[in-house]
This record gives C-alpha cells, sequence and structure tokens, in this order.
C-alpha cells in the first residue's frame, strides 16, 4: 500500500506539472506563463549562483521559528481552554479576536511597533498562527473520550503511559491538523513580511523580480519552495502521523 501510495503522489505531481504546461501552450507566451521547464532552468541557475540557497535558507529560519513559537503558544493556550471551561469563557473570545484580525495589519503593526527586523517579522507570523493553533486543540481536548481516560486510572496508568497511549493518539488529527495548516498558513505570511521588510528570503525576491515584471524567475522561487515544502509533509509530518496512528491497523 506504501509503495502505490507513493505511486499515486507521483503521478498526481506529475499531472500538475502537465496541466501547468498544457496551460503554458495555451496562452502561448512564455512572458505571461513560463511552461514548467523554463522556470526550472532559472531556477537551476538561480542554484548555482548560490542565490536560490542564500534565500531559501533566511525564509525557512524565519518559517521554523515562527512555526515554533506559534506551536508551543498555541499548544499551552489550547490545552488551558480545553481543560480549564472558566477559562475558555473569559478568553475565548479573545481567541475570535486574534483569529479575525488580518495578517496585513499584525504585519504592519509589528513592523511599527517593534521595527522592520527579524523580531518584528517573526512575532507576526507567529501571533497570526497561535490563535488557529489554540482553537484546534481546544476543540481536541474537548473531544477525547472519557471512558478510555476511566480506563487508565482503573489499570493504574502513570502519567507517562497515559500521556503516549491515551491522550496523544486522540489529539494526533488536530495536532496533525495544526501542523499542516500551521506550515501552510505561516509560509505564506513569511513571504508577505519579507515582501514589505525584508532585505533576504524568498518574499524579498519575489518583490524584486514583480518590480521588474520577471514571472519566470517569480515562480522559479515559489516552486522551490513549495517543493521544500512538500518535501516536508511527506517526509516528515506524513510519517510522524502513520507511527502515531500505527495503533488503528492492530
Amino acid at each position: 500500500m506504501a509503495a502505490r501510495s507513493i505511486l499515486v503522489t507521483i503521478l498526481s505531481l506529475a499531472g500538475f506539472v502537465l496541466f501547468w504546461q498544457a496551460l503554458s501552450w495555451a496562452k502561448a507566451d512564455a512572458d505571461v506563463l513560463p511552461g514548467p521547464l523554463v522556470v526550472a532552468r532559472i531556477a537551476h541557475a538561480e542554484w548555482q549562483s548560490g542565490a536560490l540557497a542564500l534565500h531559501m535558507g533566511a525564509t525557512l529560519a524565519r518559517v521554523a521559528a515562527a512555526f515554533a513559537l506559534a506551536m508551543s503558544l498555541g499548544l499551552i493556550i489550547g490545552a488551558t481552554l480545553g481543560t480549564f471551561g472558566r477559562a475558555d469563557r473569559w478568553l475565548g473570545p479573545w481567541l475570535v479576536i486574534f483569529l479575525n484580525i488580518p495578517a496585513l495589519v499584525v504585519i504592519v503593526l509589528c513592523y511599527l511597533w517593534i521595527g522592520l527586523n527579524e523580531t518584528a517579522a517573526i512575532t507576526a507570523v507567529a501571533l497570526n498562527k497561535t490563535a488557529m493553533v489554540a482553537v484546534t486543540l481546544r476543540e481536541g481536548i474537548r473531544a477525547r473520550d472519557p471512558a478510555l481516560a476511566d480506563m487508565a486510572q482503573v489499570f493504574g496508568m502513570g502519567w507517562l503511559a497515559r500521556t503516549r497511549h491515551i491522550t496523544l493518539p486522540q489529539l494526533w488529527p488536530y495536532l496533525a491538523a495544526s501542523m499542516r495548516n500551521g506550515l501552510a498558513i505561516i509560509w505564506k505570511i513569511v513571504l508577505v513580511v519579507e515582501f514589505l521588510g525584508r532585505g533576504s528570503g524568498v518574499g524579498f525576491k519575489i518583490h524584486l523580480h514583480f518590480q521588474l515584471f520577471d514571472i519566470a524567475t517569480v515562480l522559479a522561487y515559489a516552486v522551490s519552495f513549495i517543493a521544500v515544502m512538500l518535501a516536508v509533509e511527506y517526509l516528515l509530518i506524513a510519517t510522524l502521523e502513520r507511527r502515531a496512528t500505527s495503533w488503528r491497523a492492530q
């Protein structure tokens, strides 16, 4: 089944590339919609020059920092609100507020309050994601099966064993959703942050070539980063998910 799943994924991605190429042929204007081969050649040239690796590394560092901060804060807040009803009643409206503040507003305010620096960039991205992680985990805490907790207490399971065998397997779908959504949203917001006020990163390069109306290079940087995120999804998150849910097949 694993080999078949990998084959389906490869064929699906190949189908997307063919769809892209077909659109490029239909448009018949490489300046407006360059094909995948043109974009691949530019990405290769940028990699050989060292520019792609430099700016990709800067963006990945910001994504990693913002992701770690947002997940940590979101897990703490979500676990607290999901466990203590009074805290949820008082702080639940706060989550609604933060969920609905536009990302652009948070980015601009952080730049104005903190300055055009890395701290402001990472803080803006993390704030945009923390509330979503908190809400997702809060619902996961609420959805736990109390009968399983009672069973663990009857069998005298310790805190560590309960967490590993009872709590985490039930929460994993919610954690996985937070991680997937987090990566998908965070890297997009990071690009906006770089677009507006950083001198390095994929967003900075997209901004630079946007001003030159260089669509091929814009796509080269965008597609390169999407490829990295696909690798993270299928090599890291999907692997963790299979291990965390392996008990279902037993």
